[in-house]
């Protein structure tokens, strides 16, 4: 005879258990599956940052040093740096260095990288900061005014300014609008400095020309998304209790249209992070940027590829961030991708 088991609680159980257990899953899942691809996405560029050096073309040690370099500090320096051991060996060394914090050295002066970055790093993150906060601060509420004065179809004339504006100021490179403010407003009006990061006067251009494009192409996507949100229903219930616009628009217009905003806004500072480069260029910022291109000329192969590798990594870790932030602001995003 076959005995039927009854399904339900085991005794003494705690029934909530259960419930904690599937709700937790499908964070965590998120997590890893996230953490997995930035882990996967970097070991790619390491691996190619490793190879940059390997098929620079000729002899990088040579092309750093240049053509009237002894044939003895060639070799001493390619020594030094184990460029003659077997590339699986190099290719060893090189992740168990940069697992002990070692970016590598500059091929011309034997400068650890790693020193350089603890050096240059805080200038050019604080450069994108401020252009980061500024392109959120004047990005966000001017979608969502432009988006509540041309609901509807209605003012036509500032929606064809707008796009206008905002679509050609977003298409001009932040450096070649850096030359731009460093002709007109320092070498001709003489109103802020030129160059380096010596007073708050010295941070205004170099803010200003890289947080422009980037503060107009994203009020270009705050307003559509306030638009979207505009036309909700929960907007028209919230009029019909005849609430107060400000109210409306920040209390439930606001907080909808952010989300798709901030996902945007956090790839945009890594955007402003790797874009600083050139601007740190035309302003002679002492950050990273500046450093990178400088390499770049001398052909430092060794500088070149640790600050790809710190680039890469702060891309990675920015991103990382953004899906936990927004999967924080909205959890469906976890539920639907485990579904």
């Amino acid at each position: 005879m076959t005995v039927a088991l009854a399904e339900g609680p085991v005794p003494g159980a705690d029934p909530s258990a259960g419930a904690r257990s599937r709700t937790l899953h499908p964070w965590w899942g998120f997590l890893a599956r996230r953490f997995g691809r930035a882990v996967a996405s970097m070991l790619v560029v390491v691996t190619l940052a490793f190879l940059v050096l390997r098929v620079a073309g000729g002899d990088p040690v040579r092309n750093a040093l240049g053509p009237t370099a002894s044939p003895d500090l060639v070799a001493e320096r390619r020594a030094q740096l184990g460029l003659d051991d077997p590339l699986p060996a190099q290719y060893l060394d090189y992740l168990t260095g940069l697992l002990r914090g070692d970016l590598g050295v500059s091929l011309i002066t034997g400068r650890s990288v790693t020193d350089l970055v603890a050096t240059r790093l805080p200038a050019t993150l604080e450069l994108a900061a401020l252009a980061f906060v500024v392109v959120l601060l004047l990005a966000v509420p001017i979608g969502l005014l432009v988006a509540v004065r041309t609901y509807g179809g209605r003012r036509r004339g500032t929606e064809l300014a707008f796009t206008g504006i905002t679509g050609f100021l977003a298409s001009v490179p932040d450096y070649l609008l850096g030359v731009l403010l460093v002709v007109v407003v320092s070498v001709n009006l003489r109103l802020l400095p030129v160059a380096g990061n010596g007073s708050a006067a010295a941070y205004v251009l170099p803010v200003i020309a890289l947080a422009l494009s980037s503060t107009c192409a994203l009020a270009r996507i705050a307003r559509v998304e306030a638009l979207d949100a505009l036309g909700e229903d929960y907007v028209r219930t919230a009029r019909s209790k005849r609430l107060g616009a400000p109210r409306i628009y920040v209390r439930h217009v606001l907080p909808n249209m952010l989300t798709a905003v901030l996902t945007l806004g956090g790839g945009l500072l890594a955007t402003l992070v790797t874009g600083s480069v050139l601007v740190e260029r035309v302003f002679n910022w002492p950050g990273m940027g500046n450093a990178f291109v400088t390499a770049i000329t001398t052909r430092d192969y060794g500088i070149v590829q640790g600050l790809a590798l710190v680039y890469a990594a702060i891309v990675l870790l920015v991103n990382l961030l953004v899906d936990v932030v927004i999967a924080l602001i909205d959890r469906r995003s976890t539920l639907i991708e485990t579904s």
